[in-house]
């Protein structure tokens, strides 16, 4: 089995490369892995084995269709990590966003598609579907994305959608919701607070806090996009939730015990521009027709990551004196 990755030498996509490399997978035992990486901020080699048998780094960037149908022949599949994924940095740039996220992603398309490529995962993001104030989200509502982030991403999903149904491709989409765990980039909510107060800096929470957003934990939805890659239906579309909801101020709590820190540590800033106020996806199509469940329990995945930016300040570090966690006039929320 020959795998493809895109974007993977980021937080999600190098957590699903380590376990395949791993035979974390079942029936993926001895996969080869390729992944193409640009190495953009977000990206980083040290998130992946510096020397594998089984693995093969490229770095590109994923509109270059010359690179991908030079590299794609000969591969099982293709999971499509690769995206610019902070929504912070959208607000203030916008373009780079539809380049990569919807460009991007027509352009792995293409290349599958010209190289005869079986199958491609698409992986995408709840943000599409714009915010709701109860209930939650199936794979047939409408997308109302608020951000450029969120509307590159619902562009992307749309192509496709138009890569199925013209030209008849093994074309899947997941949309998961809020992801956690090690090796997530610094400028991201948890790893931002966490590497703050580990560094007896405070925390910037915007607005009034009552944002809401669902966690899931990286190994959980990487275990979701192999469920979806292995049994998945072409053309479908896969929530993948956490069941796990909170505010931003009921996690800042959260991480402020963690971290040993009090409220002091804590600034209300600005809200962000177009901020959407709760996010929720009902997963029941994944659940009751590929059988997956979420297994990492929330407190504990939470203890854990804090535990790991503890014990790693030689990865995070220079991630933050570079001045990559803070994009430009923005703050994390």
């Amino acid at each position: 089995m020959n795998i493809l990755v895109t974007g993977g030498a980021g937080f999600i996509g190098s957590h699903y490369v380590r376990t395949l490399l791993e035979d974390g997978y079942p029936g993926f035992t001895g996969a080869r892995v390729t992944v193409v990486d640009a190495l953009t901020y977000a990206g980083n080699r040290a998130n992946l084995p510096a020397a594998h048998p089984r693995l093969t780094f490229v770095q590109g960037d994923v509109c270059d269709l010359a690179l991908l149908r030079e590299v794609l022949p000969g591969h099982d599949a293709v999971v499509h990590f690769a995206a610019e994924s902070h929504v912070d940095r959208s607000v203030y740039g916008a373009a780079e966003f539809v380049r990569s996220n919807v460009g991007g992603t027509a352009t792995v398309l293409e290349a599958a598609r010209l190289t005869g490529t079986p199958r491609v995962v698409c992986v995408s993001t709840d943000e599409v579907y714009g915010s709701i104030a109860t209930g939650s989200w199936t794979e047939d509502f409408p997308l109302l994305p608020n951000s450029p982030y969120a509307a590159s991403k619902a562009g992307a999903d749309l192509i496709a959608r138009a890569y199925w149904r013209t030209y008849g491709m093994d074309v899947l989409v997941t949309r998961c919701c809020n992801n956690y765990g090690p090796y997530q980039h610094v400028e991201k909510l948890i790893p931002r607070f966490v590497t703050n107060l580990l560094s007896g800096l405070q925390v910037p929470l915007y607005g009034d806090g009552w944002n809401v957003r669902e966690w899931l934990h990286v190994e959980d939805h990487c275990r979701a996009v192999q469920r979806v890659l292995t049994d998945g239906t072409a053309g479908e579309v896969y929530n993948i939730g956490g069941g796990h909801e909170l505010s931003n101020l009921e996690l800042t709590s959260a991480l402020l015990e963690l971290c040993g820190a009090d409220w002091s540590m804590v600034r209300h800033v600005a809200d962000r521009p177009g901020h959407d106020l709760r996010y929720s996806l009902d997963d029941t199509r994944l659940r009751t027709r590929l059988g997956w469940a979420p297994q990492v329990g929330f407190d504990r995945g939470l203890a854990e990551t804090v535990a790991w930016y503890r014990d790693n300040p030689g990865w995070w570090k220079p991630l933050c004196e570079a001045g990559e966690a803070r994009p430009p006039a923005a703050v994390v929320g």
